[in-house]
């Protein structure tokens, strides 16, 4: 018996290990599907219950993003090497931009759900660690660039939309700040997350839709990628949705900001040029939304095994829903909130299956994969 317990327990360490060193920065895209969901939960207050139910969903994708954090962590102290080698790689090295991305959604879940569970001091960790979610942000969307431009090895026909992944993040960021606006104290600090939150919007839309541009052409030229890719269709909903959104934030909390220093004569044009500008990137979406649609049913004719890039269908129909609603409450068409509510019910339903998919695949070890230690 003894025998027995001694094998299980090297076996149980032999398996954590592996986990630790086979762990890639993309497991962090289920932090950011499953705050996502929690932040649309958010969005009905006059649903108690859906709320509530996205305050617990928040508190668990902050432990999840704790328990990733410290495996990666454990990753980079006791396997350096192997750590170092994803940013060579031309696919894991874009899942770097999710580690900013699921911070962000703990950002924003703060506002809305610690705020009411623990008070003012939720807003205050948030401003500091919407801070640290700007850094990391702009670290990721120059240092994977830079590799790719140095390091990496790429060519036309395999490009994917993965690569809006690093430059996503700091229009991620900036859509965070306008939300974190009104829980800053002072005209002049709120105006400094104000400018940065413009400056990281900057960073992130124009480049991401330029990579749209060349993926649309990489698209007819190629065709399709591979069907394990097959969730990428959806990855350009999240540049269109996070800029869309940032925009009716800037627009909605960023115009008593701009009074309040003394900007009264541009105040009301800038945040008229904002709100008209997120109307037509919202617009934008839908016809990225409508090929994402065609082409997961193409897909699905022909057979689908799972991965975690499965995350993908989640975190940019989310973001792509919150603006929806975020939208259905400045401009008073009915259809918008009939819209942006049935896109959070497919959203809800395909993160069950997705989180149920990972859960298993986590506790056997399969989904386990670092594909940089098998070049």
């Amino acid at each position: 018996m003894a025998t027995l317990t001694a094998s299980s327990r090297s076996a149980t360490r032999l398996l954590n290990n592996v986990r630790i060193r086979h762990f890639t920065p993309n497991w962090f895209a289920t932090t950011m599907g499953t705050g996502i969901l929690a932040i649309c939960l958010g969005q009905f207050p006059h649903s108690p219950l859906l709320v509530q139910m996205g305050g617990v969903l928040w508190l668990g994708n902050g432990a999840l993003f704790v328990a990733l954090a410290a495996l990666y962590v454990a990753k980079w102290l006791l396997y350096p090497r192997d750590a170092l080698r994803a940013l060579e790689h031309p696919v894991v090295s874009m899942f770097f931009g999710c580690i900013p991305m699921g911070l962000a959604t703990i950002v924003n879940g703060a506002l809305i759900f610690g705020i009411p569970m623990f008070g003012a001091v939720a807003a205050q960790v948030a401003v500091y660690l919407w801070w640290i979610d700007a850094f990391l942000a702009v670290l990721a969307g120059l240092a994977i660039p830079y590799a790719m431009f140095t390091r990496q090895e790429h060519a036309f026909e395999h490009m994917s939309a993965i690569w809006l992944l690093p430059i996503v993040a700091s229009g991620v960021t900036a859509a965070s700040g306008g939300l974190l606006l009104p829980h800053i104290d002072g005209a002049s600090a709120q105006l400094t997350v104000l400018f940065a939150s413009y400056v990281l919007w900057a960073c992130s839309l124009p480049l991401a839709l330029s990579i749209l541009t060349i993926l649309f052409l990489r698209l007819a030229l190629h065709k399709l990628p591979p069907a394990s890719m097959a969730a990428t269709a959806f990855l350009a909903l999240g540049p269109i949705g996070t800029g869309a959104l940032g925009l009716m934030l800037f627009a909605a909390n960023g115009r008593s900001v701009l009074e309040a220093n003394g900007l009264d004569a541009i105040a009301a044009a800038i945040s008229g040029a904002a709100l008209l500008g997120a109307i037509l990137l919202w617009a934008y979406g839908l016809w990225w939304l409508g090929v994402a649609a065609a082409v997961t049913v193409r897909y699905l004719k022909i057979g689908l095994s799972f991965n975690l890039g499965w995350w993908a269908y989640t975190f940019p129909m989310g973001v792509y829903a919150v603006a929806t609603l975020r939208l259905s409450t400045m401009i008073p068409v009915p259809a918008l909130g009939v819209f942006g509510a049935l896109l959070v019910v497919v959203l809800a339903a395909t993160w069950l299956l997705v989180a149920t998919r990972t859960a298993l695949g986590a506790l056997d070890g399969a989904l386990f994969s670092d594909p940089c230690l098998e070049q």
